[in-house]
């Protein structure tokens, strides 16, 4: 029996619910809403599902998710900002069932958005997806940053350098880094029972960010648009699995 077999049916449990959750919020994400509501529906789901939202009162912060609209890079606090056609959102969940988290995030089209937008939303999905597809034991967490960032600049977009992904089990953020750029061969090697979140943070322009003066909103520092897609996945003997895959099959926009 592996010695991690508990510790990710766990992390099966957490992540699907945080799946779930966005599942859900999907057929809600639409022109009109705001990011309050969403955030409420978001935490009554997660609670009558037996979980607990991770993101309320970490540190102080005081909603259940995240809402980053737009040039918004990531920890966009939820407010009575509504959605209007042709914005772009990403929302960010984490759950907690029996002490381990489950963390993602996906984009969301407001109504019809711009070419350069989808160009985007695209990138930043297909990076995730690549750098998940080569996680396996032994291979370094430079190769992981180095197939989101050779995937991106070779689009004409940039890599975020400010946040990265992160271990998570039965913390929210622990060791060891996960950076979204990087040299193949470089870093640490991975092994049967890590769990980590891979989330690239991808501009239309440079990769500089700025925080905002409520501590947590990060934005692009030339106010370019920013995307973002999040998984939490497991290392296993012949590969990955990954934990907060859609239930309903939703990967990317369009979902409906």
């Amino acid at each position: 029996m592996n010695s991690y077999k508990e510790k990710f049916e766990k992390m099966r449990s957490a992540g699907n619910l945080a799946a779930r959750t966005l599942d859900m919020l999907t057929e809600n994400v639409k022109p009109g809403i705001s990011t309050d509501d969403i955030d409420k529906l978001g935490y009554e789901f997660i609670r009558d599902n037996g979980g607990f939202s991770a993101p309320l009162f970490y540190r102080g912060y005081k909603k259940s998710l995240c809402t980053s609209l737009n040039h918004v890079v990531c920890h966009g606090i939820p407010s009575d900002r509504i959605l209007n056609e042709g914005d772009i959102v990403n929302i960010d969940v984490t759950a907690i069932i029996d002490d381990h988290h489950g963390d993602t995030s996906r984009m969301f089209c407001i109504g019809k958005t711009s070419v350069k937008a989808n160009n985007l939303i695209d990138a930043t999905y297909e990076a995730m997806m690549k750098a998940i597809k080569i996680s396996k034991p032994n291979i370094k967490l430079g190769d992981i940053g180095y197939e989101i960032q050779s995937h991106v600049e070779e689009k004409g977009f940039s890599v975020v350098r400010d946040f990265c992904g992160h271990g998570v089990s039965t913390k929210f953020h622990e060791p060891p880094n996960i950076l979204h750029y990087g040299k193949k061969g470089t870093g640490i090697k991975l092994s049967p029972g890590m769990t980590f979140t891979i989330e690239p943070m991808i501009n239309i322009g440079k990769y500089e960010t700025k925080l905002l003066a409520d501590g947590w909103t990060a934005v692009t520092k030339d106010k370019s648009l920013s995307a973002q897609f999040e998984h939490t996945i497991g290392i296993n003997e012949n590969g990955y699995e990954i934990f907060t895959e859609s239930v309903k099959g939703y990967h990317k926009p369009p979902y409906l």
